[in-house]
């Protein structure tokens, strides 16, 4: 078996989840990145929003940015909104978000928990930030690792 980068994800699952990002930004202006962390060190949410600034996720014209952070060794995880949907959305709005997600990697099926969420984040997005005529793709579509 092929492995995509840091052995967190095959090739096929890395891009199924690629796919599943473009997908869901075709319904919404808002931006949707992945990242898996290998080792952590303090908080998760310290964690997370330090990447989400490094990935430059808060320099999109909206302030619509979303962080998927995953570190799978020690099955912990974190969705981080920028400034502009929180600034919208109700306190409890990434809990179905986070729930899905928590139900699926339980078992350890990282690629079809993200893809779902993805879709989950997507959806509810559009009603805040929905798709605009000349939209364009602000940041890459790519998963990062550390």
């Amino acid at each position: 078996m092929v492995f995509f980068p840091r052995k967190f994800l095959t090739k096929q699952e890395g891009d199924s989840i690629i796919n599943c990002i473009k997908v869901a930004e075709k319904m919404t202006s808002g931006e949707i990145r992945v990242h898996f962390q290998k080792k952590l060190n303090g908080e998760v949410k310290d964690a997370a929003v330090d990447t989400f600034l490094r990935l430059k996720m808060d320099d999109t014209e909206d302030r619509n940015g979303v962080l998927f952070f995953i570190v799978p060794k020690k099955k912990i995880f974190a969705v981080i909104g920028d400034k502009g949907i929180n600034e919208v959305v109700p306190d409890d709005f990434w809990n179905e978000v986070k729930d899905l997600l928590e139900k699926y990697f339980k078992e350890k099926k990282w690629e079809e928990g993200l893809c779902k969420a993805i879709a989950k984040t997507g959806e509810k997005l559009k009603k805040y930030f929905p798709i605009q005529e000349n939209d364009k793709n602000e940041l890459p579509d790519e998963i990062s690792y550390s």
